[in-house]
């Protein structure tokens, strides 16, 4: 990165869409490899699971019509039994579905955010290198996605508990629809808030030697200050991220009556336009990191950061563990 680490501090939503712009250009051809072996498979497999899930539902929904009417006669048995086959296949679909998706995500976030460090480092750095580290900070990064996943589980369960004594309270009377709704709006609030924390946790993952629950909480402290930065950027990289999954639905997997060419050609531009997104989003939650260091005037010494990437590369962690961060000096100005 060009820019100076102080003046990183002083990026605004658009500043920072202009650094990720500059990255992007800067490491065309690392990141076109990258897409190609990570990002296109992830786009493809999001967009191919709502295809089939689409296709294995109506086929699920079609049996239970046809069980529910008993036509021919005598043959409930064997409709019931095709059911229970086919509930099967759809959940075993879906499991590996988030299976692949999770491994993908991971191994991106881990390959764009080791070339972003090196680029700021100086370090050199190729496709092979990276996707030689890769698999070493991907162990890390599924720690802190646990430990991210149990807080969303803790979240849901309470809401679902906040719900439920709502419905028995207030369930006959005209406050439960406003409360309802208030519920809602501070649940969405709450998840948008959490998913930010996750994606700068992640970041901190790869660059630090915290992961965890540590580096989730070091995530939410970092954060104070730039938080609606982070939250309008996420807000317009998710809003432009349900636009292209509508767009899909509505003229992909439901738009018979249109030519199957033009759905072909639907369908594949909203395929490119997701791997555009993906990575940009990932370059985007990167300069966060480094804004959000610079904002709280937490030096980033390249230095030992450089080393720290060594380190990574060459699988060791051990040597790194002193009582200075791996990759920062605190300076009080």
């Amino acid at each position: 990165m060009d820019r100076d680490q102080e003046d990183m501090q002083f990026l605004g939503v658009f500043g920072i869409y202009k650094e990720s712009f500059k990255i992007n250009a800067k490491c065309r051809r690392i990141f076109s490899q990258i897409t190609l072996a990570l990002i296109i498979p992830l786009a493809f497999v999001y967009l191919a699971h709502m295809q089939i899930s689409e296709l294995l539902f109506r086929r699920i929904y079609h049996t239970e019509i046809l069980q529910e009417r008993g036509y021919p006669s005598g043959s409930y048995n064997r409709y019931s039994k095709n059911l229970t086959a086919e509930r099967l296949y759809y959940w075993l679909f879906k499991l590996a579905y988030y299976i692949a998706v999770l491994i993908l995500s991971l191994l991106s976030t881990s390959a764009v955010v080791y070339t972003i460090a090196c680029l700021y480092t100086a370090r050199e750095i190729t496709f092979k290198k990276i996707m030689s580290v890769v698999p070493r900070v991907w162990k890390r990064l599924m720690v802190t996605f646990l430990c991210t996943f149990l807080a969303f589980f803790i979240y849901h369960l309470i809401l679902v508990l906040i719900i439920l004594l709502a419905v028995v309270t207030l369930g006959s009377t005209n406050a439960f629809f406003p409360i309802f709704i208030i519920i809602l709006i501070l649940y969405s609030a709450g998840f948008v808030y959490m998913t930010i924390i996750w994606q700068l946790a992640s970041v901190i993952s790869v660059l630090e030697k915290t992961y965890g629950f540590k580096a989730v909480m070091k995530s939410k402290n970092l954060i104070k200050g730039k938080r609606w930065v982070t939250i309008g950027i996420f807000l317009k990289l998710n809003i432009l991220f349900v636009v292209i999954q509508v767009v899909f639905a509505i003229w992909v997997m439901y738009g018979e009556p249109i030519d199957l060419w033009k759905r072909l050609l639907i369908g594949v531009a909203c395929w490119v336009l997701l791997v555009m997104l993906i990575l940009f989003g990932l370059v985007v939650q990167t300069i966060i990191y480094f804004v959000c260091k610079s904002y709280h005037h937490e030096n980033i010494d390249k230095m030992v950061l450089s080393n720290h990437l060594e380190v990574i590369y060459l699988g060791e962690y051990d040597p790194l563990n002193g009582e200075k961060d791996v990759q920062l000096e605190q300076s009080h100005v």
